[in-house]
């Protein structure tokens, strides 16, 4: 598989996409034809909100591509929408698998990709025309939905603002990545006097704090089969909860923006120096 031509491997794509549209269209005209009851974090009431968010897979210009736009919300789903909600994931999984598989085959073709998938369908197209819209967004393309696999009796959303990224980098790393800065700075110079210092073999850290994630803790109205009775997973799109009674959970829901200061204590095994050692790459030292 790995030797066909970039060509093979974007048809495929251009396939996969084209399921991905059909299984939303499906899902959201089957919620569309008998609404069952939504609940918003925004507050605000849209009968066509559910079809934008599936629907939002492209970059607003001058977008940093790291950034997703979030959707929170809470779906109560009969058995027939939480079946296409699920043929909406199985069709997503199947384009993150297939992009990932070109990214290894023919990294280039990628480009192309971004390009090409939104003329597949032509509400996309359209809005991409008359918006001035950038390219597809493969993460918001790919990123599921979140499904409860069991009815849920309440719902607790809280931000999560702790949330970092560390890469370990070596010190002869760090040192191309500060030579790739003004060199003549002085704060620059310092922090090469700093690397300097350290013995060659020492790994270092590279942090990158995290935008705010709002975090759903779901409480099962009966225990799981493997005993647990709540779960807690990070939402950007609609949660979907099984409904058998055609009701919503009780929602408590947290401020509408996201608290400035860290609120969760440090914790005590924290491996790195609390003291950034190079702050023109965010790098740290480990303890």
């Amino acid at each position: 598989m790995s030797s066909s031509p970039a060509y093979r491997l974007l048809h495929e794509l251009d396939d996969r996409f084209d399921q991905l549209m059909q299984a939303i269209e499906q899902a959201v005209s089957l919620y569309e034809t008998q609404p069952l009851p939504m609940w918003r974090f925004d507050g605000l009431s849209d009968p066509g909100w559910l079809r934008h968010a599936l629907l939002d897979m492209w970059h607003q210009q001058a977008q940093d591509g790291r950034e997703t736009r979030n959707y929170i919300g809470v779906i109560a789903a009969d058995e027939a929408l939480l079946e296409a909600f699920h043929d909406v994931n199985h069709a997503k999984q199947a384009i993150s698998d297939w992009l990932r598989h070109i990214k290894q085959a023919h990294p280039t073709a990628l480009s192309e990709a971004r390009q090409r998938l939104p003329r597949r369908h032509p509400d996309l197209d359209s809005v991409l025309r008359q918006s001035g819209l950038a390219r597809l967004h493969l993460k918001q393309c790919w990123r599921l939905i979140p499904l409860a696999e069991a009815p849920v009796a309440r719902i607790r959303f809280a931000w999560y603002t702790s949330g970092r990224s560390i890469k370990r980098i070596s010190v002869q790393e760090a040192e191309q990545k500060l030579l790739q800065l003004d060199t003549d700075a002085p704060h620059v110079r310092i922090q090469l006097r700093k690397l300097a210092s350290l013995p060659s073999q020492e790994v270092l850290a590279q942090v990158q704090n995290q935008a705010p994630l709002m975090r759903a803790n779901l409480f099962y109205t009966e225990p799981l089969a493997d005993g647990h009775t709540r779960r807690a997973l990070n939402v950007a799109m609609p949660l979907v909860v099984p409904a058998p009674e055609g009701r919503l959970p009780d929602i408590k829901t947290p401020p509408q923006t996201a608290p400035i200061a860290r609120t969760r204590a440090k914790r005590r095994d924290e491996k790195l120096e609390s003291e950034v050692f190079l702050p023109s790459l965010r790098v740290f030292r480990y303890r």
